[in-house]
């Protein structure tokens, strides 16, 4: 790589807008200078920065004396050279991050070979094998993303990942539960994505996170909180998993709230599912992670629930829909009040 000429670093451009840039102004406004007397002795201040203005051409000597030079015809000299040097860094840096790449997937393909799973802890380890998986990612990516609404910190990260995909032509569909439509970061995510023709679904029921890529890997949960994970390369497991994926995925609805009977599906599965988790017997807390909401939010479907069967207690509205228990276990919605 070729070297700026001179070598010049951050300290030489705080000296230039300090003392430098100071002693440059004052003669390019007074006019020539003899660089005598105790203001320019060795190791002063002011004859660091006329050394430095002479290095970088910006002053130059005419007999005992100093004068300006147009900086327009110097800045050529320092600026080019950085920048040249700056291309040779970032295409150097483009290399190696390929080699690096290319060896990467050697290594996952020879362990998927000779092992049908791959153990994974810690969050920053599974979230830099994900960021790897996906980008060797050659024609699909199926993931299930239960528990409501992902942070927008996640979804920062996710969207420049999946973009990049989708933009290599890798067909990308994911499946949310209904709760992600309250997101705000969820919403903006989805319409980024989908611009590039990622497909998103969402549905009532609780399901576990899963990542499928080209139907060769799916990476699982090993543990609640995220901080243990399995990659399965064993084919038939992973055929498995996206069958089931593609089950749900026939149930979900759309991500969109543009059509009317969308909205009026997903609020129905969102009544029904409630009613399930109290006929069920299911406490708040584990019926809210269930329908990956906050448990304030699960109380105020309990609430409108008996609002609409016109109940004050939990008791009578498990008697009010025992009422209307139909042969499936399901509880009819009550009958509307006749409008005058």
């Amino acid at each position: 790589m070729t070297p700026p000429f001179p070598e010049f670093g951050p300290e030489h451009r705080a000296l230039l807008h300090s003392r430098a840039g100071d002693l440059y102004r004052e003669i390019a406004s007074g006019g020539p200078l003899r660089p005598r007397g105790k203001r320019f002795a060795k190791g002063s201040a002011d004859r660091k920065a006329l050394t430095l203005l002479l290095e970088l051409g910006l002053l130059s000597e005419e007999g005992d004396q100093v004068v300006a030079v147009d900086p327009a015809l110097v800045q050529a000299r320092v600026v080019a050279p950085l920048g040249q040097q700056a291309a040779e860094l970032l295409s150097e840096s483009t290399d190696w991050a390929n080699a690096f790449a290319e060896l990467s997937q050697a290594f996952r393909r020879g362990t998927a070979t000779d092992s049908p799973l791959t153990d994974m802890r810690g969050t920053a380890n599974i979230n830099r094998y994900l960021q790897t998986v996906v980008g060797d990612a050659e024609f699909e990516l199926l993931t299930a993303q239960p528990d409501g609404a992902r942070s927008a910190a996640i979804l920062k990260i996710a969207i420049d990942r999946d973009v990049a995909a989708l933009r290599r032509g890798v067909t990308m569909r994911t499946l949310y539960q209904h709760s992600a439509r309250r997101s705000v970061s969820t919403r903006e995510y989805v319409a980024r994505v989908t611009e590039d023709g990622a497909q998103v679904r969402t549905l009532d029921e609780f399901f576990n996170r899963l990542i499928v890529v080209d139907r060769r890997l799916a990476v699982v949960p090993a543990s609640d909180d995220d901080t243990h994970a399995i990659a399965i390369h064993e084919p038939a497991l992973v055929a498995y998993l996206a069958d089931i994926f593609e089950r749900y995925w026939e149930r979900a609805h759309e991500f969109s709230d543009r059509e009317a009977p969308t909205r009026r599906a997903v609020a129905d599965d969102v009544h029904n599912m409630t009613v399930r988790m109290l006929i069920e017997g299911h406490s708040d807390n584990a019926s809210a992670k269930r329908m990956g909401v906050s448990a304030r939010t699960y109380a105020g479907y309990v609430a409108a629930l008996k609002e609409e069967y016109g109940v004050d207690t939990r008791f009578q509205l498990g008697h009010a829909m025992g009422r209307l228990m139909g042969p499936e276990g399901d509880a009819k919605r009550p009958p509307r009040p006749a409008e005058d």
